[in-house]
């Protein structure tokens, strides 16, 4: 079983914060991940509150109500000291923003093969993670394997 990551914007589409067609697809794609493969960083929980309070203008409570539903249903994986070094010499490294290198270092401490993401450069791997775009036009071998599929998409 390949151990992954979600990205924030991967959350964010799956409540509804983006383009239907990504929405739909976002939605698809964590039903049909294995949940015991599914590692939520953090970082990500807290980053989604934020876009579902100020950019979906969701009530707080409400919010928080999707939040632990997240954390309900994914085991979630808290940032350590490590983590932030670790995050600390992505940024400065490869040019990565904190908090996203913060997404990455926390992935990788936890074994994760894939990161998946749309805001990240799609193929950069670090430490044995690879970033996948579930978007892309072009399907990752490593996804379809996660979600137990052949490289055509069947």
């Amino acid at each position: 079983m390949i151990r992954l990551a979600l990205d924030t914007n991967i959350l964010a589409y799956a409540e509804g914060v983006g383009d239907a067609e990504r929405c739909a697809g976002a939605i698809k794609l964590v039903e049909d991940l294995p949940a015991e493969a599914v590692l939520l960083p953090a970082q990500t929980i807290g980053e989604l509150f934020r876009i579902l309070v100020s950019k979906a203008k969701r009530e707080k409570g409400l919010a928080r109500e999707a939040i632990m539903s997240w954390a309900d249903s994914f085991e979630v994986a808290d940032s350590s000291w490590s983590s932030f070094q670790s995050a600390i010499d992505l940024a400065i490294d490869h040019g990565l923003r904190i908090w996203d290198a913060l997404i990455m270092a926390v992935a990788a401490e936890n074994r994760c093969r894939l990161l998946l993401s749309e805001d990240l450069q799609n193929g950069f791997t670090w430490r044995g993670l690879t970033v996948v775009n579930p978007f892309a036009a072009e399907s990752s071998r490593w996804l379809d394997t996660a979600l137990n599929r052949s490289s055509d998409g069947k």
